[in-house]
Parts: structure tokens; C-alpha cells; sequence
């Protein structure tokens, strides 16, 4: 669909940052680029300010300073992943000689042109950082984001405008993605798999030993981020091999999976998923090697590794084929031993406080415009409950466009909305949770909307006002953009969303399940009612993991 509103151009560059040019980096960039375009990127390169020169653990590295920020861009944490490295766990980068400038973003990580510039550098694993100019003495909070899109698509995301107004520093993760990040085979080993969560565990590690020379506090993290940003959230808070590396978690939009397991769009990947064994796994890297003439014998590993990057992606297509293999998050044994929602239901989880919430309306599948459609997508995704959701949701209870509002409301509830408070519910027993839901339902529409459409508060509706206002947002939005970003900067200075220019946000408790409904207009109030208006006790019954 191509953008028709002026915050498509806004969220393609700032929340997926796809469009970017790619960057070289002295000695580590892989031999596979021409010599003629890592000169013509190094001219393009803006020079360092060297007053911005830091040393971190493995050489000298420096930025630029401009608009009340000083940002370091394309910074390397790991080793680039290729030939051996390709499918193995993220590696310590090795150190560099002299100053390595890093002014420029650093190229996305292999992946298809949908969602913006298709990629095929491997040489991907670089983080953003963005510190506020006038940091003063203390040391600073740190935000790391680790960005959405299916764990198949996107780029770090542009925190300046986080940092400028809430005071801390923006951490941006480029990690490994699709079948590049998440492929098992055996030729791997027993563990393969989770790349990706391991090349965000190590940027963690790096923070961890390098942040306070950008003066940032290595003990006061947060990890946050949306859709499969938020998935990855959960899964480090269910992570052994995460334990920690932060203290404190936001997590947007990470539940979305379809509910009864017709995933039409994802693999399963989200935070209430039953994700694949490591078993399942790698019989579908078995498929998926022998899909491209690399026999399932002991000299698999090569042959894949020898692959061009397209011809992996091709294969791998959206990864709901036979042959695609994984492109999600699996249960390898190490990284996950369990998938998160079982983990939040046993309470085996890192001691981290959480802000988490979904949006009313999130709809990750095909959507129904006609009473056929609702009738046949509703038995579609719902197969035997569909009589039961028939009756809780009746069309003539809907006003116009009755088949699309009914579907989406199933949808959101179902996937979404419910999951959401069922996680909320087992881990406040464990951990500090604020609970919320977007409700806005004007949210200016984003690039993949049918703006034809009443959309609702949709999936990741909020993200484009945690960076920066645009020239066509309403008094209301505007408002509602401060506080939210003024709620997500307080939690991670402090790990209380109540600060300055909010309301009052408290815990989320089995005793006191209270949740913040996020509204326009400083009208956003805390409220007990979502399970019952959106028929959790139903859909509670029916989720993946119920105890």
C-alpha cells in the first residue's frame, strides 16, 4: 500500500527505519561490498565531532553532536555474522585500531523489500546511541529498543526525541532477522536456533560494559519495544541466560498471534505463543536445507552457509510454507527453555518490573467486509467456539460497517486484549507490573491502514507520538504524545509511569487488577472493566496456557 498520509514517512524511517543507507566501518566491513561503494558510503559519512571521542571495550569510537543531542551511529556490539558465524551464537567483536567513525547508521539486517529497502548485508549488528547534550553529572537511565516487525523486517528506530524530552539515552538494537535469525538444524547444534535473541542479549552485555563512558547507568536498563519489539521483551524476561542484563521491561503490542493457531500472517512468536520445540524446529531445517539441495547430512552446515543471502530469503518466503523453516522465536533449550506465556504461568521469570499493554482494537489478520466474511473467517479461525463467538458478538450489535467492526472486535479480544490481562494476572504475582491499554481511537492512521476503515485503537497505534509530534496532529494528540512519552521516560528513570504531566498509574495486583486506559486529551484513567466488556472469562478458557 503506498503511504497517502504524512506520518507514513514519519513511521517508515523513525519506528522501522528501513530506509537507510548503508554504512562502512573500517575493518569490519565484509569483503563481499565493492571497494567503489564503501568509498562513495565513507564520503557521505557527516565527520566526526571529536569531542565525542569514547573508548569503549574494544576501540575508540565517535560521533556527532547537533539539536541539543550527542548520538554515536552504526557502532558495532558483536561480530559480523557471517561464513562460520552465519547461525552462530553472537560473538565479542574484535578490537579495532585508531578511531572508528561512527556518524551513519548502519545497514538493515537481511530481509524483503515489504516493509521498505530490501537488505542483503549481513553485517548488521550495530546499535544507535543518542545521549542529551546536557546530561549533566548523574548518570543517566538507558533505554534499549529492540524494533518490531514480525522478526522479519525493519531497523533500529530513531530515539532522539525520547532522549530530548525524557532525558535518558536511547540504545537502538540491529539484530538478526527471519531465517538468518532463528533457523535450527542440527548441523547447528543441539541449542541451534534464537539468533536474534542472542545478538540482543549481547548488545545487552555490551551496555552492561560499555554505557556509563556515554554516561548511562549499566544498572538502571530498560528493554522495550513493540509487536515483535515486545515479544522480544518477553522473551528476556523469560530468559535463564538473560538474568541480569535489565531491570526493567516495556512491552507494546506482544500479543498478537492468531489465538486457535491459524496463523495466517506470523509464525507464532508473541508473548502468550506456543512456540516450537527445538525438535519441530529442526525438522523444519531439515525441510528447509533439503528445499534448497543441501542434503541433510554432515555437510548441511557448509552448504547453507555457502548460500547466497536471496536465495535464503526466497526460501524462507513468509515462513508459513512447509519448506520456510523457523523465522521466529523457538524453545531452543538455552536461551528458552520454555516458551515465555508457560514461563509467566510457573513464574520462572527474571525479577524485572514491567509496563505492558495492548491496543483495544489490534488486528493482525484478514479483516471482514461483508457478513459472509465475518461468517466465514469467524469459522475459519474459531472452528468449534465459533457458534459460542457468534452469540457473544452478534452483528446487529454493531453499527456500520457491521461485518468489519464485529470481526475486529473478536480479533482484538480474542488475540490481544485478553491474552494480554491473563499474562498481567500471572506475572503481577511475581513482579512489578502497570498494566495498560491504548484507547485511542483517533490515533492518526499509519501506512498499513485502510484509512477507509474505522480502525480503532489500532496495533501500535501509539508508537509515531513516542517520536515526535507531526504538523498535522489535533491539540488532543499532541497532549497525548507528551504524556505517553513522559509515562515511558518516567518508568525507566525511576519504575514509576506516574511522574510530572501524568496521571495517577498504579500497580497492576491480583487483588487490585487495574489497568490504564491511555486516551487523548489528559482524559487517560485507570479502570477495572476491560475483562468483563471484552469477555475475558470466555477466551480466558480457551488460551494457550491457562493453569
Amino acid at each position: 500500500m503506498k503511504p497517502t498520509h504524512r506520518l507514513s514517512a514519519l513511521v517508515v524511517t523513525a519506528l522501522l527505519s528501513v530506509m537507510v543507507p548503508s554504512q562502512t566501518v573500517p575493518r569490519t566491513t565484509p569483503d563481499s561490498v565493492p571497494a567503489p561503494a564503501r568509498a562513495a558510503a565513507a564520503v557521505r559519512a557527516p565527520a566526526c565531532d571529536t569531542a565525542t571521542t569514547v573508548v569503549v571495550d574494544t576501540g575508540s569510537v565517535c560521533g556527532t553532536t547537533g539539536d541539543g543531542l550527542r548520538s554515536w551511529l552504526g557502532v558495532p556490539y558483536a561480530a559480523p555474522p557471517v561464513g562460520d558465524l552465519r547461525w552462530a551464537p553472537t560473538q565479542r567483536h574484535e578490537p579495532w585500531d585508531g578511531v572508528l567513525q561512527t556518524t551513519e547508521r548502519g545497514s538493515p539486517c537481511p530481509q524483503a523489500p515489504l516493509l521498505g529497502q530490501a537488505s542483503e548485508n549481513e553485517d548488521c549488528l550495530k546499535l544507535n546511541i543518542v545521549v542529551p547534550a546536557d546530561a549533566g553529572g548523574g548518570k543517566l537511565a538507558v533505554m534499549v529498543e529492540f524494533h518490531g516487525g514480525g522478526f522479519r523486517f525493519g531497523a533500529p528506530s530513531d530515539g532522539s526525541y525520547l532522549v530530548r524530552n525524557g532525558k535518558i539515552i536511547h540504545v537502538g538494537v540491529g539484530y538478526r532477522l527471519g531465517i538468518f535469525g532463528y533457523l535450527s538444524h542440527r548441523a547447528f547444534g543441539k541449542n541451534s536456533g534464537n539468533y536474534a535473541l542472542s545478538d540482543q542479549q549481547e548488545s545487552l552485555r555490551w551496555v552492561r560494559r560499555n554505557i556509563a563512558k556515554f554516561g548511562g547507568d549499566p544498572d538502571n536498563v530498560t528493554i522495550f519495544g513493540a509487536s515483535a519489539g515486545g515479544s522480544s521483551v518477553c522473551a528476556h524476561t523469560a530468559s535463564p541466560t538473560a538474568k541480569g542484563l535489565f531491570q526493567k521491561g516495556i512491552v507494546q503490542s506482544g500479543e498478537y498471534n492468531s489465538l486457535r493457531g491459524v496463523n495466517t500472517i506470523w509464525q507464532p512468536q508473541d508473548c502468550k505463543a506456543e512456540l516450537p520445540s527445538q525438535e519441530e524446529a529442526q525438522r523444519a531445517g531439515s525441510r528447509f536445507a533439503t528445499a534448497l539441495g543441501c542434503a541433510d547430512d554432515g555437510d548441511a552446515g557448509a552448504c547453507l552457509r555457502a548460500k547466497p543471502v536471496k536465495a535464503l530469503l526466497d526460501q524462507s518466503d513468509g515462513g508459513l510454507g512447509e519448506n520456510s523453516g523457523t523465522i521466529a522465536p523457538i524453545v531452543d533449550g538455552r536461551i528458552l527453555t520454555m516458551s515465555p506465556a508457560q514461563a509467566f504461568a510457573k513464574g520462572k521469570v527474571n525479577k524485572v518490573s514491567w509496563m505492558h499493554g495492548v491496543g483495544r482494537d489490534e488486528v493482525q489478520l484478514p479483516v471482514a467486509n461483508t457478513p459472509e466474511e465475518y461468517e466465514r473467517l469467524v469459522r475459519q479461525q474459531y472452528g468449534p467456539l465459533a457458534p459460542e463467538v457468534f452469540e457473544r458478538y452478534p452483528l446487529k450489535r454493531y453499527p456500520a460497517p457491521s461485518a468489519f467492526i464485529a470481526y475486529r472486535t473478536i480479533v482484538a479480544d480474542s488475540n490481544s486484549v485478553c491474552p494480554a490481562l491473563l499474562n498481567d494476572q500471572r506475572l503481577a504475582k511475581r513482579i512489578p507490573v502497570f498494566a495498560f491499554q491504548v484507547d485511542n481511537a483517533d490515533a492518526p492512521p499509519l501506512f498499513f491502514l485502510d484509512q477507509t476503515k474505522p480502525n480503532g485503537a489500532y496495533h501500535i497505534s501509539e508508537i509515531p507520538l513516542l517520536y515526535g509530534p507531526g504538523t498535522d496532529y489535533t491539540a488532543n494528540q499532541r497532549s497525548f504524545g507528551a504524556q505517553l512519552v513522559a509515562q515511558w521516560t518516567g518508568f525507566a528513570r525511576t519504575g514509576d509511569p506516574t511522574v510530572d504531566g501524568t496521571p495517577y498509574w498504579p500497580k497492576y495486583t491480583p487483588s487490585d487488577p487495574a489497568v490504564m486506559s491511555l486516551v487523548p486529551a489528559g482524559d487517560s484513567v485507570t479502570t477495572r472493566e476491560i475483562a468483563r466488556q471484552h469477555h475475558c472469562s470466555f477466551w480466558n478458557r480457551h488460551a494457550p496456557f491457562v493453569d
